[in-house]
């Protein structure tokens, strides 16, 4: 059995975000940069299949600069076996990073691609169903728990009115939801290891982007907060307070 699994290198979640001069940009310097957190459900699930079934091979790919190596790093860490990085700027929109993974993967022997639900840094949730009807797969996002059996993936994922059960053939593609697993942390054997698993470095043409980012802005400052007095004498005045100043009665 095949799995690819996509992954992205993020900013930490953590990090202090600060926007660069023209504010088209955010300044990375200093930044700590991390495998994404949804694609991490991505990788457990694949080791996971791989450790419950036979003859199974899991290679990762990702999008990015030189610096994105840090995440296959850490996707190799884990358990993967093979990686590929496709070189491209950080500047691609979802539908340019999406045509270049989908033409490396229509050359690779696949089973199951994996994708993480969305990246914590745009938060677009495109990427995986743009791969998946560039390469006429079904798709099947948010994903909570995954059983293969005889070429087919019985899923589940929840919705706003319970768990829904959906049943597809593979090849598929599937994005992973938070609670899907628990992803390992690296063992050190593994990180060692990984440090000396070659990267296969891919060079393509990526498409035009279609989405240009004009700025960035950073949220509005939240206003202080007002005491407004204690117990049931109180009441009043902050029935008064949510109507006249917050409007929200």
């Amino acid at each position: 059995m095949k799995i690819v699994v996509c992954i992205k290198q993020v900013p930490d979640t953590e990090t202090r975000i600060r926007l660069s001069a023209d504010k088209k940009t955010i300044d990375t310097t200093d930044i700590n940069w991390i495998l994404n957190p949804y694609d991490e459900y991505a990788v457990e699930e694949a080791l996971r299949i791989k450790e419950n079934t036979e003859d199974v091979t899991i290679t990762a790919i990702t999008v990015g600069p030189e610096r994105a190596v840090s995440a296959l790093r850490t996707a190799l860490a884990m358990g993967v076996d093979e990686a590929i990085r496709i070189n491209a700027e950080d500047d691609l929109d979802s539908s340019a990073t999406a045509h270049l993974l989908a033409a490396t993967i229509k050359d690779l022997e696949y089973d199951l691609i994996l994708f993480g639900k969305q990246a914590v840094d745009d938060d677009n949730l495109q990427v995986g169903t743009m791969v998946a009807e560039m390469l006429d797969l079904p798709c099947v996002t948010a994903v909570t728990e995954v059983k293969l059996e005889n070429a087919k993936a019985l899923l589940k994922r929840e919705i706003e009115i319970g768990t829904e059960v959906i049943e597809t053939s593979l090849p598929a593609i599937l994005t992973a939801e938070k609670g899907l697993n628990e992803p390992r942390y690296p063992a050190l054997r593994g990180i060692m290891m990984a440090k000396r698993k070659p990267i296969d470095v891919r060079e393509m043409k990526a498409d035009e982007s279609k989405v240009k980012i004009t700025s960035y802005e950073y949220p509005p400052e939240r206003k202080a907060g007002k005491v407004v007095g204690e117990g049931v004498d109180a009441v009043p005045e902050l029935v008064r307070l949510l109507r006249e100043e917050a409007k929200v009665i």
